[in-house]
């Protein structure tokens, strides 16, 4: 036997030969594979929230010091909105956007969009979204009706394919984005149709996120209420149905204006519960095996059902002088205050990312056939929320 004095005893060891491997417990290497997929997404995220992020900041500078310098306090015209938007635009389309802020830029317009639209719950009670859908639900449906009859005829005039032409519909008068993504497979609408049809919602609904801010007055007045049905109809996507809200009210001090114009977009996210079946339905009448259905979290949007939860939230919180039974009334509206700056910084960030993936390259991308289609959608659905407003108007006077 070899002694302790014997070298050639520890020429083995380094092999660990007849030792019993020890490894992780199962738990342990899930919660380790969990880690560092969390740790690659965050790493790949920062680089485009930061400068999203700092574009946002800057917009906010910027309109401050704008509306301090050249105008009343209380009546900036300047908004953080289209100011981030256009920031993002021009950095976008001059310098150009790196790959490395990609993904970062992604999960400010998917992730943080829908947590910002659900911290506007916190705003609403049941009270005042059954208020607001009452007066609402006409234009709502009006402007649906009228997007799915006239969309599809204007397009099939135009040259387009049915599919697109039913794309371009859903888009404009439910939701935008996810309004085609949800219907392009129950009409087996092609990846091209599907681009072309994002691109037109995406181009005109932000055209009038930009522009309507500065129109309505002209058109509505001062009335909140009708300023908000018409951003909630008019405007295609749910980010762009609130940023436009939301810079209205930082240049004119209307809260009111982007709680009935969320109240009304969700109810048009709702109505994908319906119209998407519907749609598939009449596409593929007569046609036998091509009956397809989507799952439930892409015909209505998780968001969606947050902001309703956050909404019946904030009815029972103020129910009693103390919030739930246990919060102080001064710390609830405290609260309340914070998710209210919380979802209002989120959405400006929002609001520089979609600048920031702005391209005009787009534009030509297009074509003058898909482009005029487009834009006559938008004027449709805009032209019948306005004629609706207007004549509920004229009644309840």
């Amino acid at each position: 036997m070899p002694s302790r004095h014997t070298p050639e005893i520890f020429d083995s060891w380094d092999s660990l030969e007849g030792v019993m491997r020890i490894s992780p417990p199962r738990n342990a290497r899930t919660v380790s594979r969990i880690g560092h997929w969390a740790l690659g997404w965050v790493g790949d995220s920062v680089p485009g929230f930061f400068l999203a992020a700092t574009l946002a900041y800057l917009a906010n500078s910027s309109a401050d010091w704008i509306g301090r310098t050249f105008f009343d306090a209380h009546l900036n015209p300047i908004s953080a909105i289209p100011l981030a938007i256009a920031m993002g635009i021009i950095l976008c389309n001059t310098v150009g956007i790196p790959a490395v802020f990609q993904e970062g830029l992604r999960t400010c317009m998917r992730p943080l969009q829908r947590i910002a639209i659900m911290l506007l719950g916190w705003r609403l009670s049941l009270g005042a979204v059954g208020g607001i859908g009452l007066v609402a639900m006409p234009v709502v449906v009006a402007t649906i009706a009228s997007a799915l009859v006239i969309i599809p005829w204007m397009g099939a005039r135009a040259g387009l394919s049915r599919r697109l032409a039913t794309l371009i519909a859903v888009g404009t008068s439910i939701c935008g984005v996810s309004a085609i993504m949800a219907t392009a497979p129950v009409i087996d609408a092609e990846e091209g149709e599907v681009s072309y049809a994002v691109a037109c919602v995406a181009i005109f609904g932000m055209l009038a996120m930009l522009l309507y801010p500065f129109i309505v007055p002209w058109l509505l007045g001062n009335d909140p209420l009708a300023i908000g049905i018409f951003f909630g109809t008019a405007i295609h996507d749910t980010a762009q149905v609130t940023g436009a809200a939301l810079a209205y009210q930082q240049s004119h001090h209307a809260p009111a204006v982007l709680d009935t114009a969320t109240v009304v977009k969700i109810m048009r996210n709702l109505s994908m519960a319906a119209v998407i079946p519907m749609m598939a339905g009449l596409f593929h009448s007569g046609r036998r095996g091509h009956a397809k259905s989507r799952p439930r979290h892409q015909i209505l949007p998780p968001f969606v059902l947050g902001f309703l939860l956050l909404t019946i939230a904030r009815t029972v919180g103020d129910a009693s002088s103390r919030a739930f039974g246990f919060i102080d009334h001064e710390l609830w509206v405290q609260f309340l205050g914070s998710m209210n700056h919380a979802s209002t910084w989120l959405l400006t960030l929002v609001m520089a990312a979609v600048g920031l993936s702005t391209g005009f390259a787009s534009l030509k991308r297009l074509g003058w056939r898909p482009f005029f289609v487009g834009l006559s959608a938008a004027v449709t659905v805009g032209a019948v929320g306005l004629g609706m407003i207007k004549l509920l108007g004229a009644i309840r006077g």
